[in-house]
């Protein structure tokens, strides 16, 4: 086979690991054309429950949707179930800030969604959402010794956006659309730039309370009490992250995510890695020689991370799965509900 499963093979050694999704909203994904991860703008709020009950139940059970964009591509949580199922590890779910309540397990934040930061605050209580992240990371250091850490917030490649650019990074987001909506995230992030910039805004605590999601705060609060190896299983919003923590003074963990956004060419992503001075590992899965034609889709662009799907992947090769048994796991489940 001529592909390379993984970009390279990542050198840390663990015995516990573990699969965290940190599930959040930001109002930004109820802007008509923001995000594609939802059958409508208003039931984007709903998709990172329904991704956690894909992942922790194997179906979706509190609607009757189908885990599968209008065009037929399975979500990236169908990818992490296949992990989960494959691995046998059972994800630790976290509420940062959902609009309606999680039906699955979660530890609890207690947050609220991010507001839209055009118009004021985001994230207004990030202090304690950082202090909380920071209480999470305690539990983790005392069941874990390699934290793959992911998340699914719709809308959330907008909030990197403003949150890299408003760090001085000259980036360009991915999307979950094949057709990048690049004008209509520029001009938001325009807009809370021109905030940030009037109010000399340069913490970055503060710049996730004026343009951030909840998420960004949890997770920059776990990435900095962790003890053990922490790998941030997402693309841009991750990457958001891993700047935040720099920016910080932070060490910043290596990022893990799918080929499929790395060669995304409406994106900068492995150029902003670089940038931002971190690494990446990446996943190819070689979907479009599965003979899936919903899964080939990832190869035009569509979808291409989410829900720690690149992480999953990645930490089930780590431990022990070859490509084939992770690409064999992911087909019997898209096929399952088909």
């Amino acid at each position: 086979m001529g592909m390379v499963f993984l970009s390279e093979p990542p050198s840390f050694t663990f015995t516990r690991p573990i699969l965290s999704l940190i599930l959040g909203n930001t109002m930004l994904s109820t802007v008509p054309g923001i995000s594609g991860a939802g059958p409508s703008p208003e039931k984007t709020l709903y998709t990172p429950i329904l991704d956690a009950e894909l992942v922790a139940r194997g179906s979706i059970t509190s609607m009757s949707e189908k885990p599968n964009t209008p065009t037929g591509c399975p979500t990236p949580a169908t990818i992490t179930r296949s992990m989960v199922e494959l691995t046998g590890l059972a994800p630790l779910f976290i509420n940062a800030g959902l609009r309606y309540s999680p039906t699955v397990p979660c530890l609890d934040v207690y947050g609220t969604p991010g507001e839209d930061p055009r118009y004021g605050e985001a994230v207004p209580g990030v202090a304690g959402l950082f202090e909380k992240g920071q209480y999470i990371a305690s539990i983790y250091n005392s069941i874990s010794d390699l934290l793959v850490l992911g998340e699914c917030v719709p809308g959330g490649t907008t909030t990197a956006l403003c949150v890299l650019r408003a760090l001085g990074y000259d980036a360009r987001v991915s999307s979950s659309f094949v057709e990048n909506p690049h004008g209509l995230k520029d001009e938001v992030a325009e807009l809370a730039l021109h905030r940030i910039r009037y109010d000399g805004i340069t913490d970055p605590l503060d710049i996730i309370r004026y343009a951030g999601d909840p998420m960004m705060a949890v997770a920059a609060g776990i990435a900095t009490a962790y003890e053990g190896t922490l790998v941030l299983a997402g693309g841009t919003q991750m990457l958001a992250v891993a700047a935040l923590l720099g920016t910080m003074g932070e060490a910043m963990p290596p990022l893990a995510t799918t080929v499929y956004l790395r060669d995304d060419p409406s994106a900068s992503f492995a150029a902003t890695v670089e940038e931002v001075g971190t690494t990446a590992y990446y996943v190819d899965p070689a979907f479009g020689g599965l003979g899936h034609g919903g899964l080939a889709r990832y190869c035009i662009g569509e979808v291409k991370e989410g829900m720690g799907a690149g992480g999953a992947m990645l930490l089930a090769r780590i431990m022990g799965y070859t490509p084939e048994e992770i690409t064999g796991s992911i087909l019997r489940f898209v096929d399952s509900y088909d």
